[in-house]
């Protein structure tokens, strides 16, 4: 099947995204298809993950990557290819690139985690740490590649990248072949426009939904302009699909194929991610979890068979415990509250008394005694606690205002 792009832009169809199946074979994984129970029965109909988490890289970016490389003549590899990138598609071209000999420069910016700047490096790229932003870092690769006469890699806007991803929308039909409904998180556009291409050509009655951040949602109104926009803030914990502007090349295709897109709150997407590690025992980044985010907003939305895209597992340590603990929050299984005391001897063993008496695990104390709103005698009391569900949360601030304590947050 072939549609339309706007002019110079060339047609992508289902023989390109052959084509580079062929071309990933030994290469690129193919993922596993795990099915999920809890989100099964939710759901009311069978729920499986395409663990693209899996990928080598960790993560699906090893696809287009390397099919965009493997696409450039003798002189094209031999001035060797330039990237910018937080992550995800810095590690796909850093490994692309050394499996086919090419030399590659990766530019990152200054505060990119730790581990995915040195993953980069271990998998062959010259690493350069350049701007705060991914705007400036982007800039500097453009004019890396305009002054050396590097091959400038995009993410996600050309034609071969959008191929390299469409592979994985084979593999879901030939794993999956009952599927009605693939949820794929979007960010510039690609993996959803490779996706669609090859479902919408083989299997035109399974319904191919995008899913994005609320805080970075620059498709919604890109489609009701029927031309890409540009949002003017991105927000989101999820670095993988922040992007502030559709690409021209997959904007064409989803706007021609996709079956709508929707948004997942932060709530959303750091309670999904504590699914994906406590249910499937599974490593996704924000990004990646936004599929489950969906399900888990929406249990009722999507027609099954169910397949939800697991795009990345590339997750930084510190911000994995600082998403886990807000997904605790969202789940009603956190607690932080704020209260006053007399300051005296016994009042904090008293406190914690009342805790134990509803079953709160206390993680962890803070002490506030010079805050000029605080009485001469008292003492503000910061608790954080482990708890068991929005009910428990409630019988916990229940039990410490019978006691007698006020309770401030």
């Amino acid at each position: 099947m072939s549609f339309r792009t706007p002019d110079p832009l060339r047609t992508l169809i289902l023989d390109d995204i052959r084509g580079a199946q062929k071309m990933l074979s030994g290469v690129a994984r193919t993922t596993a298809m795990e099915g999920s129970r809890y989100l099964s029965q939710l759901v009311g109909s069978p729920v499986h993950f395409k663990c693209e988490n899996l990928q080598r890289t960790g993560s699906f970016k090893l696809r287009g990557a390397y099919v965009r490389i493997a696409g450039l003549s003798p002189e094209q590899r031999a001035a060797g290819v330039v990237a910018a990138s937080a992550g995800n598609h810095a590690q796909g071209v850093a490994l692309a690139s050394t499996l086919l000999g090419v030399r590659s420069t990766v530019f990152m910016p200054v505060g990119a985690p730790l581990p995915k700047v040195a993953a980069t490096r271990e998998y062959g790229a010259e690493v350069r740490m350049y701007g705060q932003v991914v705007d400036e870092t982007l800039a500097a690769a453009q004019r890396y590649a305009d002054d050396t006469g590097a091959v400038f890699i995009h993410p996600f806007d050309h034609p071969d990248i959008i191929a390299g991803q469409g592979t994985v929308g084979l593999e879901i039909l030939e794993q999956c072949p009952e599927v009605q409904t693939i949820l794929v998180g979007v960010g510039g556009g690609g993996l959803a426009a490779g996706i669609a291409v090859a479902i919408k050509s083989l299997r035109p009655d399974v319904r191919v939904v995008g899913v994005q951040a609320e805080g970075a949602a620059s498709y919604p109104p890109s489609l009701a302009a029927g031309r890409p926009v540009t949002i003017e803030t991105a927000q989101t914990m999820a670095d993988g699909i922040k992007v502030g502007r559709p690409g021209d090349v997959p904007f064409a295709i989803i706007n021609q194929l996709l079956d709508g897109v929707v948004t997942v709150s932060e709530d959303d997407l750091s309670s999904a991610l504590l699914l994906c590690l406590e249910r499937a025992k599974l490593v996704v980044e924000p990004a990646g979890a936004s599929p489950v985010a969906a399900l888990l907003s929406r249990p009722d939305a999507f027609e099954g068979p169910v397949v939800a895209v697991l795009s990345g597992g590339n997750v930084d340590p510190v911000l994995m415990q600082r998403i886990l603990r807000h997904g605790m929050a969202a789940a009603g299984r956190y607690l932080s509250l704020r209260l006053r005391l007399a300051d005296r001897p016994g009042a904090l063993a008293a406190l914690l008394a009342a805790l134990s008496v509803v079953d709160a695990n206390v993680l962890d104390v803070g002490h506030v005694r010079t805050d000029p709103r605080l009485g001469l005698t008292e003492v503000e009391v910061e608790l954080h606690l482990e708890t068991k569900g929005p009910e428990h949360c409630s019988e916990v601030r229940a039990a410490l205002r019978e006691a007698g304590y006020t309770v401030m947050t």
